[in-house]
């Protein structure tokens, strides 16, 4: 199985660009300020830091690595296990998940197939491919030590495999297979505590690699869409209640006005069973329904209400809109949209405002942007009705005609 799949693990070395100066006192800027020093010619050096990665696509030469191997490089280098070298084009990234594609033009090239990664187990066994401490290409084996792992501040978006399989640093980047030489994640953090491994490291899975994969090489960027409900794990209680066993679904609690889920008839209190065919039993597996989740999808979920089973058809759209009377009465009047930078939602626009309505009163008009209630970034309208339902004082950050004013509710 080795035989077939080293050869698609390479090692990314990148280099980034510094400034610098060689006597300590002229990076002093008050040093250089009292003694009327002019600005120096500032020097550079080449800072390198090196990865692994995984041939996805021989074809088309794309390689599959971590965006934080390549955030802030200015040449990216790819080392084949041939020895063979190729400067690198960088085609995309994802940051919430930690992922990068890059591309290098070689002939001969060996490609790792995806394998479904819910299919995995607790207990498989599986094997670590990389490049760890810069090393030339190592293998170490393990087994599947849980699945799901969340909540652990390293991405924004988190449903790792945890694997007992030595990784370390440099293996970032690199595959995780099965025993078939079939690719079930990409390696990208450990739990060290002493800088070495512990036998606690992670793995985004394939499934998730593959949909963000598909996104930066047709698009450039990964077109997330989002859903617009909020789920939580469904306690003994509730279970009972829905003729359900327990961790069979997930309880709604929230479901965004204007949403896709709202525009698709969810309710807070339903339970979701499925989405596309997949169970969804933990909390983050809907995590990772979430990041996997595009613009233009179409998902069938599954929910139980009143203890009777419902399919519901979930349209993914990039633009809501949503009556701002549905969140706060002080809204009555607007139409709001969230407001979008690079593909990531960065404010909420008033479309429209009715003269004389309660929002017009307050002080909001058509073309304001909300940026932050009471100091805290909110960036779509999800988190605006989180923060603002319900609140009878508020501090809403705005920005109009390109300047920024507090508008106090």
């Amino acid at each position: 199985m080795l035989d077939r799949t080293t050869a698609g693990v390479v090692n990314v070395a990148t280099f980034a660009r510094v400034r610098t100066y060689d006597n300590p006192l002229m990076r002093d800027p008050f040093f250089r300020r009292f003694f009327r020093y002019p600005p120096l010619p500032q020097e550079r050096r080449r800072a390198q830091s090196a990865g692994s990665g995984v041939v996805v696509d021989a074809k088309a030469g794309y390689i599959v690595t971590n965006h934080h191997l390549v955030d802030g490089a200015h040449e990216i280098h790819v080392t084949l296990s041939d020895g063979r070298g190729f400067p690198a084009t960088l085609v995309g990234v994802d940051a919430p998940v930690d992922l990068a594609v890059l591309r290098i033009d070689a002939d001969d090239l060996t490609e790792l197939t995806l394998a479904d990664s819910q299919m995995l187990r607790v207990g498989d066994f599986v094997v670590a491919i990389g490049n760890p401490f810069g090393l030339q290409q190592t293998v170490t084996s393990g087994i599947v030590s849980a699945l799901g792992r969340s909540g652990l501040g390293i991405e924004g978006y988190e449903n790792f495999i945890q694997t007992d399989a030595s990784i370390n640093p440099g293996n970032s980047g690199g595959a995780l297979v099965d025993l078939n030489g079939r690719l079930v994640g990409i390696n990208t953090a450990i739990v060290a505590p002493s800088g070495g491994n512990v036998g606690i490291g992670f793995a985004i899975p394939s499934d998730m690699v593959s949909a963000v994969m598909g996104e930066l090489i047709e698009h450039g960027v990964v077109r997330r869409g989002r859903i617009g409900m909020t789920v939580a794990a469904l306690n003994p209680k509730l279970a009972e209640l829905h003729g359900l066993a327990a961790r069979e679904g997930l309880v709604v609690t929230e479901v965004v006005p204007g949403s896709a889920a709202d525009s698709a008839g969810i309710r807070p209190g339903d339970i979701l069973a499925r989405v596309d065919g997949r169970a969804m039993d933990r909390p983050a597996d809907y995590g990772q329904q979430e990041a996997i989740t595009m613009v233009g999808d179409e998902l069938e979920m599954e929910i139980v209400r009143d203890r009777r089973k419902k399919r519901l058809a979930v349209s993914i759209e990039r633009n809501w809109s949503v009556a701002g009377g549905r969140i706060h009465e002080r809204l009555e009047g607007t139409v709001l949209m969230d407001v979008f930078h690079e593909d990531e939602p960065v404010g909420i626009y008033v479309s429209s405002i009715d003269r004389d309505s309660p929002a017009w009163q307050t002080g909001f008009r058509a073309g304001d942007t909300i940026l932050a209630i009471n100091n805290v970034t909110t960036r779509h309208i999800g988190e605006l009705a989180r923060r603002i339902g319900g609140v009878q004082r508020a501090v809403v950050r705005l920005r109009r005609d390109d300047r920024f004013g507090d508008l106090r509710f």
